[in-house]
């Protein structure tokens, strides 16, 4: 039996580690801040070694993409120096890291879908900072598994399908950029992938980088207009506009379309089409009207 923490389990990933967790004979123990303070290097080591920790998977980040143009120094505590505590424990008791990256390691000037051999170039305070937090990983010396992904969303917490189903349904009409293009990613089925690899013992052997997206392509617009008509808000109309119509302060990587052919082909896995994943979490949200 495998003693397995997850840390940041009450953010959208975190929940969904729950849901598989429970049926698993392992022992998963679920913390979030109140329970583990991650930036705090000598609470974290001695909190794995107490609880003789052997697989850290870590759904904790700061997240706000926009906030963190004015504050990358809180970004930075958490996407950086937590997860060097979190590396440097694993490593400490011989344990498995599994760790969650992002797209946005990348620029978007790219026009073919991101390797994870391909040269990282982020465009904001965010993207710099979950970069830096995988070069601790990898400069720590612990065993490790790094997923970058995208867009990601569930029926937990705030998301962009959670606020379409919302607006589709308010207003009359709605404005979605359609000029930054991606890959939507149901946080079940990344939890999932990460879930069969421990379950299976399947990260032995394989430390290293993953790109892992729900399967298909499409712009924020796209996405938009297949959340309003699987919800029934089709009165609602929906116009594409360009990124320089809606400003923000954080710059978004306009193409961060990921390769995930070193994932499938490592772990034997198929993934779901971004698609029937949005049926599957819409049928969800609206039994349980987490809206």
């Amino acid at each position: 039996m495998l003693n397995i923490l997850v840390t940041g389990s009450n953010g959208q990933l975190g929940n969904e580690m729950r849901v598989l967790g429970a049926a698993s004979a392992d022992r998963y123990i679920y913390t979030d801040v109140a329970e583990l303070d991650i930036t705090d290097a000598e609470v974290v080591r001695a909190f794995v070694e107490r609880e003789n920790i052997d697989v850290i998977i870590n759904c904790a980040a700061y997240t706000d993409v926009e906030r963190a143009e004015d504050n990358e120094a809180t970004a930075y505590k958490l996407n950086c120096d937590a997860v060097r505590n979190l590396a440097v424990a694993a490593a400490a008791v011989d344990g498995v890291l599994i760790h969650v990256s992002t797209d946005y390691v990348f620029s978007g000037d790219g026009h073919t879908p991101y390797t994870e051999e391909d040269a990282t170039a982020p465009l904001g305070a965010y993207g710099r900072t979950k970069r830096a937090g995988e070069e601790v990983i990898e400069k720590s010396g612990c065993k490790y598994l790094i997923f970058r992904t995208a867009w990601l969303y569930s029926e937990y917490g705030r998301n962009f399908v959670k606020t379409m189903m919302k607006l589709t349904a308010e207003r009359e009409t709605l404005s979605v950029v359609f000029d930054q293009i991606g890959t939507p990613t149901y946080a079940a089925d990344l939890a999932k992938a990460i879930f069969d690899i421990v379950e299976g013992r399947k990260y032995e052997g394989h430390n290293g980088v993953y790109h892992f997206t729900d399967e298909g392509v499409c712009s924020w617009y796209d996405f938009a207009c297949e959340i309003a008509a699987e919800t029934g808000n089709t009165e609602c109309i929906i116009t594409p506009c360009r990124t320089w119509e809606y400003p923000t302060k954080a710059v978004r990587p306009a193409y961060s379309l990921l390769d995930k052919s070193k994932y499938k082909r490592t772990f034997g896995a198929t993934i779901p089409h971004w698609r029937n994943s949005l049926k599957r979490c819409i049928t969800k949200i609206k039994l349980t009207e987490k809206i």
